[in-house]
Order: structure tokens, then C-alpha cells, then sequence
């Protein structure tokens, strides 16, 4: 059964035409994420592509065919105009993107840019696990400018827990040869590393083990779960904030490091915001969201985590031969992670952090029976580590104001 299906929200509930009755209107996609190969060199036992409740992957091609990548180019180039887009970013991923190959990559790389009208900037950038990051790929990679993160998950014992071969062979010495020709003769196309946070990791390790290549910026993603499926070792009932404890013990040796080691992603998300700005994070704040995903099949999908809610669930139900890219804007789970405060459970919308959290990741917010009108099931985390955040930001201020403000 499917969130529709079921009388789930936003499917039931969601009042659109009272949402534009009212004055809004949907945001454009700026962000389009290409599953340009749809397996993967690797089996990490936490992929929400492959380990959760969706298996459709299973009834997809396993690479992104011609046809698609010339539909959805033209796709993304209509909308573009129809917007008046400045810059629009395509983001190369998977399953394992790079097992697409040099040749395909190259010339789905030029597709985009040739389609797109001259007044909008495309920015190509590619998610991998680093294993295939080669010096001949990389070359191809540098000659189309295309920036590359990594995921890395710390040192070799924190990283080979998860992050294996089919053959249950850890990837981590594999990954850190592609990482260091990336961060080496290659580090103009270097944009970070993403880790995956595990409460068996030791923090401080595992933050100075992803240090070891200098990269520009971390980011900690929270392994995904829902309230129907938890994440490992949280908590559903409170007893505690295990997640936020080993954040904040990341917060503190970097926030207090004499000199800036690496941007982390949340943590500064998290500091902007608390400073009157805007996030850029899908998974904090309550920015819309505007970006969209086009599986290998040419099906268009909201935000690819909510593989992890339930079978079918980023589903929009349309696709690039069939469909402009402005139809999905409707789409109720669309408009969902567009519209901010609307979309908050009445729980997060009398919270003190209500602004900063924004309820979350939304794939975190699902309960089956009731869709994704709740809190985070990592509520008791993000509510600590914001406060936590919050305090040492304000006493630092308050140190920094001239004695005769006070």
C-alpha cells in the first residue's frame, strides 16, 4: 500500500489550491539529481537505495540509456527558460555514478550544457563512493569541470564496519587511493567528503580520520529511519540523545580547533541560521526545497531517502518523455518540502528550535498510518545539539560585544 493509498499526508490532508488561494506559489527546480547508473561496486548495509523498504531499483534499467539523458536534458533546459533560471546544478549519482563509464559520463556531461539557454550557468557535480575515482577518470572529470564528493565514514575500522564489497571485503583502502589522486593533482574539483554517522564510531577519531586529505567541507548524514523503523539504537519513547551526544562531541573539537580544519555542512547550516540566515540544507531549516530526482528509467522522483519510508514512496508518478519538469511541482510531497511552517506537526510547531530544526530531514518524519506530518524520530537529537549549538554561539557573542554594549 502507498502513502496515497493509505489516506497518508500529504496525500490526504494537503489543501493546494488553498496554499495558491492564499498567495503561494511553487519554487523551481534548480537542482536535478541524475541517476545516471543505477547499481553500485559496493554493499553498504545502511544504503537506502538497496537495503530498505523500496526494491524498484530491481525493475529498472541498470544505466540511465540515451534516450532519457537527451529527454530530460531538454527537460531541464525548457524549464530553465520558462523560469529565466541563472544556474541550475545536475548532480551525477546513483547507485554508483562513475560506473557509467568516461565515455558516457563525457558525453551526458556535454548533453546538459549544449541544451541549456546561454543565460543559465550549469554546475555538474558528481557523488561517489571513490573507488573508480582513477587518474583517467579524473582527468576526464577535470576536463568537464566537474566537482566530486566522496563518501568517506573515518578511518578504515569505522568505515569497512559498513561500507563493503558484495564479497564482504572493506572498500576503505580503495576509496583513499581515489581520495588522494582527488585531493592531490585533482583538488580544484574537490568538494568534500559525506560520513554517515555510527554511534560504535569513536567521533573525535572518526572527525580526524576524514581531516586526513584537507577536504573543503564534511558533512554528517544521520543513517536513515522512520518512526515505523527507527534508526539503529534511537530511541522512539525519549531515553536520551545518543545521536546528539556524538555530534556535539564532533561540534566541539571543531568549533574550538585553533584555526578552521574543514567546513561541516550542519554545523554551519545550523550556526547560520541560528544568525537570522537562510539554510541551504534540505535536511535543517525551512527553506524550500528545489531539487528533484530522474531515475535511470526517466521516472521523475521527489527526494530519493524516502526509499527508506516505504516501497514506492518518491514516486511522483510522472516522467521526462511524458511530463515537463513544472508538473512535479504540484506534487503533493513536492509541495510539502516547500512550503515551511504548513508542513510541521503541531509538536514541532510549538517548539523553541522550531525555525532552526524545521522538523528535520522530512524522509525522517514518517510514521505509516499518518505519512509524514510528525516530528523527526531524531527529534531528541536535533533538539539537544541546536541547544547545544545555540549556547556556545551566544556565549561567544556575548564575549565579543565591547564592554560599554553591555
Amino acid at each position: 500500500m502507498t502513502g496515497a493509498e493509505s489516506g497518508d499526508w500529504p496525500f490526504h490532508g494537503l489543501d493546494i489550491p488553498a496554499l495558491v488561494a492564499g498567495g503561494w506559489q511553487p519554487v523551481p527546480f534548480s537542482e536535478l539529481v541524475l541517476k545516471v547508473h543505477g547499481r553500485c561496486n559496493l554493499a553498504c548495509d545502511y544504503c537506502y537505495v538497496y537495503e530498505s523498504a523500496d526494491k524498484t531499483w530491481r525493475t529498472r534499467p541498470a544505466a540511465m540509456p540515451p534516450g532519457v539523458i537527451a529527454a530530460t536534458a531538454r527537460r531541464l533546459a525548457e524549464h530553465a527558460r520558462d523560469h529565466d533560471l541563472k544556474k541550475a546544478a545536475v548532480v551525477l549519482h546513483g547507485g554508483e555514478p562513475l560506473l557509467a563509464g568516461k565515455a558516457t559520463l563525457a558525453t551526458v556531461i556535454a548533453r546538459f550544457r549544449s541544451v541549456m539557454p546561454p543565460s543559465c550557468e550549469v554546475e555538474v557535480s558528481t557523488q561517489t563512493n571513490g573507488v573508480l575515482l582513477t587518474d583517467t577518470m579524473l582527468a576526464m572529470l577535470d576536463e568537464h569541470g566537474v566537482g566530486v564528493s566522496v563518501s568517506l565514514d573515518g578511518d578504515r575500522a569505522g568505515h569497512d564496519r559498513h561500507r563493503l564489497r558484495a564479497n564482504g571485503r572493506g572498500s576503505h583502502a580503495e576509496v583513499m587511493r581515489g581520495l588522494n589522486r582527488l585531493a592531490g593533482s585533482y583538488r580544484s574539483l574537490y568538494r568534500g567528503l559525506l560520513c554517515t554517522v555510527d554511534l560504535d564510531n569513536d567521533p573525535i577519531r572518526t572527525y580526524e580520520a576524514l581531516l586526513e586529505t584537507q577536504p573543503p567541507r564534511t558533512d554528517f548524514l544521520l543513517p536513515h529511519g522512520t518512526w515505523t523503523v527507527p534508526p539503529p539504537r534511537r530511541p522512539v519513547d525519549g531515553g536520551g540523545a545518543p545521536y546528539a551526544d556524538w555530534l556535539i562531541t564532533v561540534f566541539d573539537r571543531w568549533y574550538h580547533a585553533p584555526r578552521k580544519e574543514t567546513g561541516v555542512r550542519l554545523f554551519e547550516e545550523i550556526i547560520n541560521l541560528l544568525l537570522g540566515g537562510q539554510s541551504r540544507s534540505e535536511n535543517i531549516g525551512l527553506s524550500p526545497v528545489a531539487m528533484l530526482v530522474v531515475d535511470t528509467d526517466g521516472t521523475l522522483q521527489q527526494v530519493d531517502t524516502l526509499k527508506s519510508s516505504y516501497a514506492g514512496a518518491p514516486e511522483t508518478g510522472l516522467n521526462v518523455f511524458d511530463h515537463r519538469l513544472d508538473d512535479a511541482m504540484w506534487h503533493p510531497g513536492v509541495v510539502a518540502r516547500q512550503i515551511g511552517l504548513a508542513a510541521l506537526s503541531s509538536k514541532c510547531g510549538a517548539c523553541a528550535v522550531r525555525d532552526i530544526c524545521g522538523g528535520g530531514a522530512y524522509a525522517h518524519r514518517y510514521r505509516e498510518g499518518d505519512g509524514y506530518l510528525n516530528p523527526s524520530v531524531y527529534c531528541p537529537d536535533l533538539m539537544k545539539l541546536i541547544s547545544h549549538i545555540g549556547r556556545t554561539v551566544q556565549h561567544d557573542l556575548a564575549l565579543a560585544e565591547p564592554s560599554g554594549s553591555r
